[in-house]
């Protein structure tokens, strides 16, 4: 398994070329710096940590500075630990890009979603709502809390009731890698993914069997269009300055 983190920048869609759309997650992936190893002999486990997003020397603390030191690198604003059989190959220092991956492969993206502060169980258990009519006075409740004399010195443990939503957490699994551009650092993914835009996110090979995998269609290469496009809108511009 293998495993690499970069920070959602929202959505679009892309065209292949037999005019097939995807709607696809824009994952950024900066290069992550290996910034230490773990090993079963000193730490009873073995992963590496990486740092993604360079930090100023200034604005990072003393145990950062001295990750970064150990490493030969740079301080950095994330830190987290990735594991699997596949990332044991790479060293103190190593950088970790966007081609990791490839197109067609079938991934889990790991975020924490989007946090929803205290909220009814209307909203955070999809429950229904009550009569808005006829006298009733039950509207958005969270419903009855009788329990038939099974627990009447307090509330049965598992009742759905109000309270903090969301900013937890979540796992989207078999996602499907669209594109993949490691010079441009950034992977598109088929569907949504967990949290917000400008979010980290954990993109890690699937755990689960998939048993016919989508195959991905060639996209359109518009990148030839653009360049014609902004030297025609150039050239006017130039004549004029002349």
């Amino acid at each position: 398994m293998k495993a690499i983190i970069g920070r959602k920048m929202g959505m679009t869609q892309v065209f292949a070329e037999d005019g097939q759309i995807y709607a696809v997650t824009v994952v950024e992936v900066l290069p992550n710096v290996v910034t230490q190893v773990k090993t079963i002999e000193t730490d009873g486990y073995a992963a590496i940590q990486v740092g993604y997003e360079e930090l100023k020397e200034s604005r990072a603390n003393k145990p950062e500075k001295g990750i970064a030191k150990k490493a030969n690198t740079v301080p950095h604003q994330v830190h987290k630990e990735l594991k699997g059989d596949e990332m044991a190959k790479f060293q103190l220092g190593d950088e970790i890009k966007a081609d990791l991956f490839q197109v067609g492969d079938v991934v889990d993206v790991i975020g924490t979603s989007k946090g929803h502060g205290f909220t009814g169980v209307i909203k955070r258990w999809n429950q229904s709502i009550g009569p808005r009519s006829h006298g009733s006075t039950f509207h958005r409740g969270h419903g009855s809390f009788a329990n038939n004399g099974r627990y009447n010195h307090g509330v049965m443990p598992g009742k759905r009731m109000a309270g903090h939503h969301g900013n937890k957490s979540s796992t989207i699994h078999n996602q499907l890698v669209i594109a993949v551009d490691a010079e441009k650092n950034y992977i598109l993914i088929k569907g949504g993914v967990p949290g917000p835009r400008k979010g980290i996110v954990t993109i890690r090979s699937a755990i689960k069997d998939v048993k016919n995998p989508e195959k991905v269609k060639k996209l359109i290469d518009r990148t030839p269009v653009i360049a014609e496009a902004a030297a025609t809108e150039a050239s006017p511009a130039a004549e004029a300055t002349k």
